[in-house]
């Protein structure tokens, strides 16, 4: 599959227009940067220490979310760094350890991230146990058991109430269809569980499946539990995924064992104007303070954010650079190497090759 823009803040997915990227960037945008808990607060730095050596102009505002906050001020998300995020053009934001849910999501609704593009490739030079996966999902990201309506009736008694509606639905297909023509390929596969959640997943295929058709695609479907086996015997089978909210989140997590690990997937939540970029790993507070934590992931979400901006060829430069990096070295511990987080980011930087 061929890396393509995830969306640009230009083109509003879900209008029916194809285009994707299609204006450059401006040169005066406003990068709103939360580094989070544990190695957060290194991979982050790093991944600015690339936008800034591209030279674009950018602004960076920096703010502060998750447990470290919640300590000292008692929510773990500020009114400031959610009003900053909500006017900004993009945001880079590391992780956030038990205050996860607290910041990640009400950050998401900031941008109106109504999609979480999410892509899974394995690198040359990267142990991988499938070293052919290449694939990207485009996880619905307001819905299902994620909408957070859960009530503890009693001491014996806790329910969750799963929300699916045609509009979420029908705005994630329109984004899958025109994403086609970014990543050159023709069709997606629709992942879901209708078989037993006859309503909310019935509803959630259904509403693609219209959409497909009145866009000219034909996509496949695989229930989840059969796409859980079936992307790990042989991930070939599959390009474009387009799945319910929890079901990405945990499909593309075990995608991530296929490749090498967390420390390699980028991620972004899109909404028609504003994105929110983000590594798929957590804190890892087992090496957090160590400075030798792997900032693959976080650039590549820069890379991300740099397309979302329309800076395809400084986004190309960026990710043939991390790329360059993962196959030669330096690398770092997770990867079987020695370097610092600053080795692999200075690496980086000097392989830059802008078109």
């Amino acid at each position: 599959m061929t890396d393509g823009a995830p969306g640009s803040r230009s083109d509003e997915p879900g209008t029916g227009d194809d285009s994707a990227g299609v204006d450059s960037g401006t040169g005066d945008e406003t990068i709103v940067v939360i580094p989070g808990d544990g190695i957060g607060q290194e991979v982050v730095p790093a991944a600015v220490d690339v936008l800034e050596a591209l030279d674009l102009g950018f602004e960076f505002a920096s703010y502060e979310a998750g447990d470290h906050v919640a300590e000292e001020r008692g929510t773990p998300l500020p009114a400031e760094t959610r009003a900053a995020v909500e006017a900004a053009e993009a945001t880079l934001f590391g992780a956030a350890g038990e205050t996860a849910a607290d910041v990640i999501l009400p950050l998401r609704s900031a941008v109106d991230s109504f999609v979480n593009v999410r892509p899974a490739r394995a690198y040359p030079g990267v142990d991988a146990v499938r070293p052919e996966t290449d694939l990207v999902f485009l996880r619905e990201n307001t819905e299902g058991v994620y909408a957070g309506l859960e009530h503890r009736l009693s001491d014996q008694v806790a329910t969750g109430t799963r929300l699916t509606t045609r509009a979420a639905s029908e705005r994630l297909a329109e984004f899958a269809c025109s994403y086609l023509a970014d990543v050159e390929t023709d069709s997606f596969t629709v992942v879901h569980k209708a078989n037993v959640m006859g309503e909310t997943d019935g509803l959630f295929r259904e509403a693609v499946f219209d959409v497909a058709t009145d866009r000219g695609v034909e996509p496949d479907e695989v229930l989840m539990d059969a796409f859980a086996t079936r992307v790990c015997l042989d991930p070939t089978q599959f390009d474009v995924v387009v799945c319910p909210n929890l079901a990405g989140d945990v499909l593309s997590d075990l995608a991530a064992g296929l490749v090498g690990g967390l420390g390699l997937l980028p991620s972004a939540n899109l909404g028609p104007e504003r994105g929110l970029f983000e590594p798929v790993h957590g804190t890892a507070p087992d090496i957090a303070g160590e400075g030798v934590a792997n900032p693959s992931a976080t650039i590549l979400s820069a890379a991300m954010l740099l397309e979302f901006l329309g800076y395809d060829a400084e986004a190309r430069a960026v990710r043939g650079a991390v790329e360059s990096v993962l196959e030669s070295g330096p690398r770092t511990p997770d990867l079987g190497g020695d370097a610092t987080t600053d080795d692999v980011t200075g690496a980086i930087v000097e392989r830059f090759d802008v078109e």
